[in-house]
């Protein structure tokens, strides 16, 4: 495995594949997205998963929200199914309206989801199911969100690192507001071995009443 060339181009096409979106969005505000996730394979069954999310208003930093979550899961179906028992912390930096100040918040999350995995071809499918019990400061919220990604390879060969990755989200509450917002996103990636690949894209997040846009670079790492 060639680390530094396979960098280089993740890097090349990555910049290809975000300039346009970058230049569209200068108009706009335009935030960025830092993520790792992570799994820790306790046996055959069992995982740990661990996920850290360091977002900004804008590209070049100002900090949105920071996002850490962790889970027990237990696989089964031959590898395609998964359900998982999580907590994540939330720190949210919001904010005031027409003002530059900010107001933190804190929330503490307690979820559970249930993943899926499909195979058509060489195109993957993940379907996941997510229920979360959100503690925000004194309130206290319930969301359900359904996520379905595709990851597309860039030949089907099997020697192909390279991939084209895309997915929806959508977040419904519990509550008489009942949607929250949809995510739709788009990117590309690079295998760097069998546990660890990077990945890069644009995501367009819909609220009730408006809209962000974000570059997210991510890492996901196996082990």
């Amino acid at each position: 495995m060639n680390l530094k060339k396979d960098l280089k181009r993740m890097v090349a096409l990555a910049v290809l594949f975000l300039l346009p979106f970058t230049l569209s969005g200068q108009q706009n505000d335009l935030g960025n997205w830092f993520v790792y996730i992570g799994n820790k394979k306790l046996n055959n069954n069992w995982n740990l998963h661990t996920e850290v999310q360091y977002r900004n208003y804008n590209f070049i930093g100002d900090l949105e929200q920071l996002l850490l979550r962790t889970g027990l899961g237990y696989t089964f179906n031959d590898q395609k199914s998964n359900i998982l028992l999580g907590y994540g912390y939330i720190l949210s930096e919001n904010y005031l309206q027409a003002t530059k100040d900010k107001n933190t918040v804190n929330e503490h999350r307690i979820f559970q989801q249930f993943t899926s995995k499909q195979s058509i071809g060489s195109v993957a499918l993940n379907h996941r199911y997510r229920f979360e019990q959100r503690f925000i400061e004194s309130d206290f919220k319930m969301r359900f969100r359904y996520f379905l990604g595709v990851q597309i390879p860039f030949s089907p060969k099997e020697s192909n690192k390279y991939y084209v990755s895309a997915y929806n989200e959508i977040f419904l509450n519990t509550q008489s507001s009942v949607f929250d917002r949809n995510r739709v996103y788009a990117g590309i990636g690079v295998h760097l071995s069998k546990k660890v690949r990077l990945e890069a894209g644009y995501m367009n997040q819909i609220f009730e009443n408006s809209g962000r846009d974000q570059l997210n670079i991510m890492t996901f790492i196996n082990f």
